[in-house]
């Protein structure tokens, strides 16, 4: 009886000072929902393996912040591409965060956050030429390069009819072409043809100027890949995104590895 006399005047002493005997569970904190992301560290500076065989990157880096802004732990998950799709859809993770470009037939299976990054499509000619606009009518009669069956070559058939289309298998060729002079300009997405200008080779060249607004150029998107199911998440991811992004982390984290814009 005196323990159980004992025990009740502790209780009534708890909640006297607004305490409940029950404080140590009540206060414990939830725990952290983990969120599985397949990468698949093959594609630098978006996703790579360093020295220390530890994913790193735009996008890794990106990662971390999101799940920073939803209070959420997220797990790494190294995937090959092949087969990377197939992975969410048997769960092996909840997301994919490596590079994947919304398409139309990959919408038929997965859903999307909204876009994380877009890569720019740009001109670029010899120094010769000097910087400036670059519409149809500016480019009328001029050689411009591509490589086919992409974007590139759908726009500039659609919108620069008064201009030669020189297709090529690869970038380097038609930048090859653009060194000796073969043709005058080389379209193509600003990631691809910074880097030529970025080599010795590339010194005989520049950016011309962007895809111009009039005609629009539809830059390529991509986002996180979820299950269709998921839609509290990708809810989640958004607002993560559109954080990220009002905050200034997206900025910071972008210059680290591009300089150019890829909103």
């Amino acid at each position: 009886m005196k323990f159980g006399r004992r025990l009740a005047i502790a209780a009534g002493l708890l909640l006297g000072l607004g305490m409940s005997p029950c404080l140590s569970q009540a206060q414990a904190p939830a725990p952290q929902p983990v969120i599985r992301v397949a990468v698949e560290g093959a594609y630098p500076p978006f996703n790579f393996i360093d020295a220390s065989n530890e994913l790193q990157g735009f996008e890794v880096d990106l990662l971390k912040s999101l799940c920073e802004a939803m209070q959420a732990r997220c797990e790494l998950v190294q995937h090959p591409w092949d087969g990377i799709i197939k992975g969410l859809l048997n769960r092996e993770y909840d997301a994919i965060m490596s590079s994947l470009e919304i398409t139309e037939r990959r919408q038929k299976r997965i859903a999307f956050s909204d876009p994380y990054y877009r890569i720019p499509a740009v001109f670029i000619a010899s120094k010769e030429a000097a910087p400036g606009e670059v519409t149809p009518l500016t480019m009328a009669g001029k050689k411009i390069g591509t490589i086919e069956r992409t974007d590139h070559e759908a726009y500039l058939k659609t919108f620069y009819k008064e201009s030669e289309i020189v297709l090529y298998a690869k970038a380097e060729e038609a930048n090859l072409d653009l060194l000796v002079g073969r043709i005058d300009a080389v379209f193509a997405d600003e990631l691809l043809l910074s880097k030529f200008l970025a080599t010795r080779e590339g010194g005989c060249c520049h950016i011309l100027g962007d895809a111009p607004a009039e005609p629009a150029y539809k830059r390529e998107a991509y986002g996180i890949g979820l299950r269709q199911e998921d839609e509290a998440l990708r809810e989640q991811l958004n607002r993560a995104i559109a954080q990220v992004k009002a905050d200034g982390t997206y900025d910071r984290i972008r210059a680290k590895y591009f300089s150019f814009d890829i909103k």
